[in-house]
């Protein structure tokens, strides 16, 4: 049924002068689950992503979310609706506390964002859900700390915990676990776990273990186009994706050995 699908895409396309970054995707994100976008170097994964969001515009086809069609929306007005992105390099404050980052994300929703003339007391309202939203992502220990200090592990926590602030019905996670020791991505994919009880993701992810772990579909792009769409153990039989991906990575696409 299309009300199961919270996000649609049908024959999306981004054409750059003559080179198609995004040739005709039908994309079908099923509500509440852990959707994985995938793919070699220059897949057009990021693109899909920036067409969702509405950095970039599409050449043609359409995007639904929750049943509207909202292709020729302003990327602020789709953030409102609740399609937030966070960035594959980290979008966090660096010289603020870890717990002033996740209040000036709550101070956005509250529309209040700018008003910075305001006394300091007028956000103490936000300290407590702050402190939640921390607690959510186990960053309660570190509020205090500024944020340039903290453990790279630890600022994509953080980074998670802005998201949620903004109390996401879509999170688009890009590249979560980039430039993580084995330590610090475990933590993560428990975290999208978490996170993920009471709304959907859409992520792209390079880490065949992290896809595997915590995905409930994968959709694979090769140059642009959907190659394969479906549950991990299905995608990884496929030979046209073991194709795709060829050499070393055919290995950690079969067996996500270590999870």
């Amino acid at each position: 049924m299309a009300e199961d699908f919270i996000l649609e895409t049908t024959g999306l396309v981004k054409e750059f002068r003559g080179f198609v970054a995004v040739n005709g995707v039908d994309l079908n994100v099923r509500r509440g689950h852990i959707h994985a976008l995938i793919g070699p170097n220059g897949a057009g994964k990021t693109t899909c992503f920036n067409l969702l969001t509405k950095f970039l515009e599409p050449t043609r086809g359409a995007i639904r979310f929750n049943g509207i069609d909202i292709t020729g929306e302003v990327p602020e007005k789709i953030a409102r609706r609740g399609i937030v992105r966070s960035f594959q390099i980290s979008a966090v404050f660096p010289h603020l506390t870890v717990l002033e980052n996740v209040r000036i994300a709550l101070q956005r929703k509250l529309g209040t964002s700018f008003h910075f003339w305001k006394s300091e007391r007028s956000l103490d309202c936000l300290k407590d859900r702050a402190m939640e939203l921390l607690a959510a992502v186990d960053l309660q220990g570190y509020a205090d700390m500024v944020t340039v200090e903290m453990p790279y592990g630890r600022k994509r926590a953080l980074e998670i915990a802005t998201t949620l602030a903004l109390d996401p019905e879509l999170m688009l996670l890009d590249e979560p676990t980039q430039g993580m020791g084995h330590e610090d991505v475990h933590r993560v994919m428990e975290l999208i776990k978490k996170v993920s009880a009471n709304r959907t993701i859409l992520m792209v992810e390079h880490n065949m273990k992290v896809v595997a772990g915590i995905s409930d579909t994968l959709t694979v792009l090769a140059r642009g186009s959907v190659l394969a769409e479906g549950p991990y153990a299905e995608v990884a039989a496929n030979p046209l994706v073991i194709e795709a991906y060829m050499g070393t990575e055919v290995d950690e696409l079969a067996s996500p050995a270590g999870h």
